[in-house]
């Protein structure tokens, strides 16, 4: 059985995690503060989840999950993730993350930063344009007319094909992005994010989407 590893267990963290052991998925979740603090989580989860350390979640996990705040990624774990797929959550605010230049000047996204402190991973963007709570109620069965849409980008053709997959299994029609560095498609103030919108309209919300410096 596929086990998640959570690099953060926060609002999507939690949520994620809960939607994977309803699934049947093991889940190692894990957040700076230490496994202690996740033991009601735990709890809750059952026996198909554990707390650990960030590095101990990295080294569990067949499939990786870093939901941590933008400005904490330089302390992801590297060496337990290489060869991994790293599923990149993030959205850039300013106001919690600090100015970042590369940022705000739009030459790169937060996925690609990612996937530069990780350079022998596999990073995927997903999750990052939905409320944590819908993640465990909007999914819906395969061929419902409305069904919710989720953005997924990356480099990897193959770990594009797998976190499209897992986003199906959680009940949403994945849309893939490709290149990595399009993901800014999706991102904060985007026409497609946080919106509830099928595979058709969220094709077209991608496609309306402007960088920041020309809205």
């Amino acid at each position: 059985m596929t086990t998640i590893g959570l690099i953060g267990a926060g609002h999507i963290g939690s949520q994620i995690a809960r939607k994977a052991v309803q699934l049947g998925y093991h889940v190692v979740l894990s957040n700076r503060r230490g496994p202690e603090v996740l033991r009601g989580l735990i709890q809750e989860l059952g026996d198909h989840a554990r707390a650990a350390s960030p590095a101990e979640a990295a080294e569990a996990a067949d499939l990786a999950v870093v939901t941590i705040p933008l400005k904490a990624i330089g302390s992801v774990p590297i060496e337990p993730l290489i060869g991994k797929i790293v599923i990149d959550t993030n959205n850039y605010y300013p106001q919690r993350d600090g100015q970042i230049t590369a940022l705000d000047e739009e030459t790169t996204t937060t996925a690609q930063m990612l996937q530069e402190h990780l350079p022998e991973s596999f990073v995927v963007k997903a999750f990052n344009h939905i409320p944590a709570a819908d993640i465990t109620t909007a999914g819906r069965p395969a061929g419902d007319p409305d069904r919710r849409a989720l953005a997924v980008a990356s480099d990897h053709d193959a770990a594009l094909l797998v976190v499209s997959r897992l986003l199906d299994r959680f009940g949403f029609d994945p849309v893939p992005i490709q290149p990595l560095s399009e993901s800014w498609r999706i991102q904060r103030d985007t026409p497609g994010y946080v919106q509830p919108l099928t595979a058709p309209q969220l094709v077209h919300a991608l496609a309306l989407a402007k960088r920041y410096r020309d809205m």
